[in-house]
Order: C-alpha cells, then sequence, then structure tokens
C-alpha cells in the first residue's frame, strides 16, 4: 500500500489525504470536491498560513512581495509558470507582506520577493530577489 499524503485544499482549507502515487492524477477534495492543484499558486492570509504550513506532507514554497515592488510584478508571472511546473509535488503560494505584515515579521522578511522553501512546517531554503521560472523550478528542486 503506498503512503498517504496530507494536502490542505487551496479552496476550503479542509486536510486530505491523498496516495503518494495518486498526487498527479488530479486529486479532489473530500469536503468541497473541487482540484487539490491548479495552475496558479495559492494566496495566503494569517487565517489560513499556519493550516497549509503545518498540515501539508509536501514542501511549501512561498513567495513573499507586495503590490508596490516592481520586481515582485515582473516575478508574478514567472511563479506562476513555476507552479504548473512544480505542483503537485510542491505547493505555491503566495503572501502579500502589505496585507499581511504580521507574517513577513514573523519570518524576518528584509527584502521583497523573497521565496521560502517550507517542509514538515519548518523553513529550509531561502532566496532574495526576482528569479525566472526556469530558475525558480531548479532551485526548488535543488533544495527539496
Amino acid at each position: 500500500m503506498s503512503e498517504a499524503l496530507h494536502v490542505v485544499c487551496p479552496h476550503c482549507d479542509a486536510v486530505n489525504r491523498i496516495p503518494a502515487t495518486r498526487l498527479g492524477a488530479g486529486p479532489k477534495c473530500g469536503q468541497c470536491h473541487r482540484s487539490l492543484f491548479g495552475q496558479d499558486p495559492l494566496e495566503l492570509t494569517a487565517t489560513n498560513f499556519l493550516r497549509h504550513l503545518e498540515r501539508n506532507d509536501i514542501p511549501l514554497l512561498v513567495d513573499f512581495w507586495a503590490p508596490w515592488c516592481g520586481p515582485c510584478k515582473m516575478m508574478a508571472p514567472q511563479f506562476r509558470q513555476a507552479a504548473a511546473d512544480l505542483e503537485p509535488t510542491v505547493r505555491l503560494a503566495k503572501v502579500n507582506t502589505e496585507a499581511e505584515p504580521a507574517l513577513g515579521r514573523r519570518f524576518a522578511i528584509r527584502s521583497i520577493p523573497t521565496l521560502a522553501l517550507f517542509r514538515g512546517g519548518r523553513e529550509v531554503a531561502r532566496q532574495a530577489g526576482a528569479m525566472g521560472a526556469a530558475d525558480i523550478v531548479r532551485w526548488t528542486q535543488s533544495q527539496v
């Protein structure tokens, strides 16, 4: 029997148990019945950040950004493309540090954009500065 992984739904925040071998088969949430993986990064807030951080068994790559940041705006479509390439083995999410300053402070975000990779609820790697999609994918895969 394959190992079951916990995956938090990006729509209703329910925790789902998915066999690891079925991650790439388009799994749906058992509660809201929507797809657990899509083409766009998930927008996280202070309300749901900890649930996705602590309850996902797959790594979580977070882009800390702000709407006034030019490099953040340039990197946004690149991050979206990286999500299409990395999911379902890595969950990609964004945190607007302007709207969620407490999360920026909690993770000591000093410059934006900053990518932080979490595994098992703990930060395992960090990269500051804008990156292209291929670089995001390469950097993430080298850390996982």
